[in-house]
């Protein structure tokens, strides 16, 4: 599968095991953002071109803090953000994001995974992208959605250079991802909403796709993130 003109796709994530799913249940709560209402862990991975000519290896890097630049995200870029790694084996879901992107396999690629639950309270909503409309800086961008739980709202919404409306707008089911070209569009995602008299909750996974040339892991990234001042 290949990006769309328009530089988004959406795709069927392969099955999900139990023990990915019920792995949200123990989330520990995002102190850096959401105010409460996001659970969150982290990992990195090296990924290289498997001899096979089809498949990739994965290699874990060492756990580090997350950093973001404050121009990709002024809510949480520019600090330090400490987070529990994750947990289970989310590697055969990031491959088959891979393969429809269709990566260069004459180059290794980083990636940053990203596990997250929003909750939503009947008067407190959760919100899903507090940075607003945003690239992630990145190459390319997986969002996947494996459950929506008595939750309603929620809607990526992806948006042209400098457009004042998106030109894209839905909900990404359960068992559905959206792939993006982080470079030539921006995304955001509406509030999710409790959908009645008890909360509910969002579950999803972010897997951001880099060139490992590009070194946006290690200290020397770290560096110039926290060290970014744009706003």
């Amino acid at each position: 599968m290949a990006l769309g003109a328009d530089g988004f796709a959406l795709m069927d994530l392969p099955p999900v095991p139990a023990e990915v799913l019920g792995s949200y249940d123990d989330l520990p709560v995002d102190d850096h953002m959401g105010n409460g209402t996001r659970f969150k862990r982290f990992a990195q991975y090296r990924l290289s071109a498997a001899p096979d000519g089809e498949g990739w290896d994965f290699a874990r890097l060492p756990h580090r803090d997350y950093t973001a630049f404050r121009k990709f995200n002024p809510v949480g870029g520019g600090k330090r953000r400490s987070y529990l790694p994750v947990e289970v084996d989310f590697t055969p879901l990031i491959e088959a994001g891979a393969r429809s992107f269709g990566l260069d396999r004459g180059e290794d690629w980083q990636i940053n995974l990203h596990q997250n639950r929003t909750r939503a309270q009947p008067d407190r909503p959760g919100p899903l992208t507090p940075e607003g409309v945003h690239h992630d800086g990145h190459e390319f961008v997986m969002i996947g959605v494996l459950r929506r739980e008595r939750v309603a709202g929620g809607e990526t919404r992806l948006w042209q250079p400098s457009a004042e409306e998106p030109f894209w707008t839905g909900v990404v089911r359960p068992g559905q991802a959206v792939l993006l070209d982080d470079r030539a569009i921006a995304h955001d995602v509406t509030d999710v909403l409790a959908a009645g008299d008890e909360p509910g909750h969002r579950d999803i996974f972010i897997v951001a796709f880099s060139r490992w040339s590009e070194k946006w892991y290690g200290d020397e990234h770290d560096a110039a993130a926290l060290s970014d001042s744009e706003s």
